[in-house]
């Protein structure tokens, strides 16, 4: 059961590491956006089609207005002439008409509403996209900071201060040693400068040594 239960710890860590970098932020939230703009862009070929079909029942009413008028005065002539059978076509005519307009209209009045509709809901959805981008910047530069002080963090997490005051310890000691060989130097460098003295002091020196000989 141990065994199983290692196993199934592991394969759920695995899972969960997957889901968090799927779940990134900064990708997630251009996802979302992408998502937006099909939204509008679907939005926006509806919305055309409406115009489209409206413009269409424009023209029908436009149509039927004109064979009502038309169909209205041509009665009205076939009466004037005793053309009493013209007379009742042209009026069954535009009693027809009449009808297809009110129907045209109900219908045009319809499609006008879904058009709002249409409008309002692609009105809200750049709204909310120019809000959301608002927000992505935001939500970005956050995400971008807090990646930067996690790495910080880790990094001062691994650092361990007393590797580096013991290696300046070391660096300093290097440093005395090289002040003291300089040091050194110096002093045989001036030591042999002392030596080779010009020839009127070396001359003095043999005197001074006879002298010493001589008292013996």
């Amino acid at each position: 059961m141990g065994l199983f239960k290692r196993i199934k710890n592991v394969v759920l860590a695995d899972l969960h590491d997957l889901i968090d970098k799927c779940e990134d932020p900064i990708s997630m939230t251009k996802q979302y956006l992408r998502e937006l703009e099909e939204q509008i862009e679907k939005a926006q070929q509806a919305l055309a089609q409406q115009f489209i079909v409206e413009n269409r029942y424009e023209r029908l009413i436009q149509h039927a207005e004109e064979m009502v008028e038309k169909r209205a005065r041509q009665a009205k002539l076939a009466v004037e002439k005793n053309e009493e059978a013209i007379a009742k076509m042209a009026l069954q005519e535009k009693l027809l008409y009449e009808k297809k307009l009110d129907a045209y209209k109900q219908q045009y009045t319809t499609l006008s509403e879904k058009t709002t509709y249409l409008k309002e809901q692609l009105k809200k959805l750049k709204e909310t996209y120019e809000e959301l981008k608002v927000k992505q910047l935001d939500l970005i530069a956050r995400a971008n900071a807090a990646k930067a002080i996690k790495t910080i963090n880790t990094s001062l997490v691994s650092f361990h201060p007393e590797h580096a005051l013991k290696g300046f310890a070391r660096m300093e000691e290097r440093v005395f040693a090289l002040e003291a060989e300089a040091k050194a130097s110096s002093y045989v460098y001036e030591s042999q400068k002392a030596l080779s003295v010009s020839p009127l002091f070396q001359e003095e020196v043999e005197k001074e040594l006879a002298k010493l000989k001589a008292a013996e």
